[in-house]
């Protein structure tokens, strides 16, 4: 039987990835893909987000193109073996009803311990990792920076018990980059056309020979683009460097805690904009996801924030026995959740 192929979306948080991953889904082509989601937080946010492109289905025999697994106990190349390999067995089982896998890493994990992973052989003969697509900023390198805000990438490191590695920042992006066959470059539509090219040009300047680098906006990215490099990555890793095959174990941050509120009352998408900004500036929130319930919509709101960027969207009509509810997640460090929820119900 065929080797499943295995796309691996890696990149910092808040660059995209489930974004694209979201638009990926929703564009399958008949494609039946099974989806690994390295999620970080009390909640499955990012899991049910992509859940609700209308397309995915969990139950087991539902015939959907789409399953979606959560991998939620810790960076994915740290945990490959408590939990990234049991779940692939699970998958290999079934592989004649799967056409390709998606593995969404954290903004913490190092691409190449996860694709050493496609060695072992319980994996080797069932799947093989087909590419790695890195996404990247557009407009955090354009201000000079690698991730949009980093106080937020270093407490979601300092949260993950599991984490066994504590990478630099740059070295942990020239692992990702030196990993990729394809850099997506995204949030290309706030760059003037001189920044983009800049910008493209000091990505190309850091990546293999042939390695494209793709502007994409809102992940809407072909998958005839993104899937079917047919790499083989797994035996391709010498050409690929990393500078953290080998790191010692750090102690880690007990400050940084992930708070979920459910909210009964409806929001006004921009008073609560607002008032999730200036609850950022009052506490040290590094990170802020979920769903609003919007008075008079029967559409559910997305909300994504990191720092003081947050995004919106709706993505589809509550369901008729969905309660309609407000649930967000906080992510930050000493956070009380009494206190934001008291703040936020007197903006209700």
């Amino acid at each position: 039987m065929h080797k499943i192929p295995v796309t691996v979306i890696t990149g910092f948080l808040g660059s995209g990835k489930t974004t694209l991953l979201r638009h990926l889904l929703q564009n399958h082509q008949g494609r039946r893909i099974a989806v690994l989601v390295n999620e970080f937080g009390e909640v499955g946010i990012d899991g049910e987000l992509l859940r609700s492109c209308q397309v995915c289905d969990l139950e087991e025999g539902a015939g959907d193109p789409i399953n979606i697994v959560e991998l939620a106990n810790g960076c994915l190349c740290c945990t490959v073996q408590e939990e990234f390999l049991p779940t692939m067995e699970a998958l290999l089982k079934r592989r004649q009803d799967i056409d390709c896998i998606l593995i969404e890493t954290s903004g913490l994990a190092l691409p190449k311990p996860l694709v050493q992973a496609f060695r072992w052989p319980e994996i080797r003969s069932g799947a093989t990792v087909d590419g790695v697509v890195t996404v990247v900023d557009g407009e955090a390198l354009a201000q000079g920076e690698l991730v949009g805000n980093l106080e937020a990438l270093e407490a979601q490191r300092q949260a993950d018990d599991s984490l066994d590695h504590e990478t630099p920042i740059a070295e942990l992006f020239e692992d990702q980059l030196a990993c990729a066959d394809m850099v997506l470059l995204t949030k290309v539509d706030t760059l003037s056309p001189d920044g983009r090219d800049r910008v493209q040009q000091w990505l190309q300047d850091r990546v293999a020979a042939g390695v494209q680098i793709l502007p994409c906006h809102h992940g809407q990215v072909s998958p005839d683009l993104l899937l079917g490099f047919n790499a083989a990555v797994e035996d391709d890793l010498h050409h690929r460097p990393s500078h953290h095959d080998h790191e010692d174990d750090h102690d880690h941050d007990d400050h940084i805690t992930s708070v979920y509120l459910e909210l009964d009352q409806t929001f006004n998408p921009a008073d609560l904009v607002e008032r999730l900004r200036t609850l950022v500036q009052q506490h040290s929130i590094y990170r802020i996801k979920g769903f609003v319930a919007v008075s008079a919509k029967p559409m559910r709101l997305v909300i994504q924030g990191v720092g003081q960027r947050f995004d919106h969207f709706y993505d589809r009509p509550w369901g008729t026995d969905e309660p309609r509810q407000t649930r967000l997640v906080f992510i930050g460090e000493d956070l009380d959740g009494a206190s934001l929820r008291l703040s936020l119900e007197s903006q209700g």
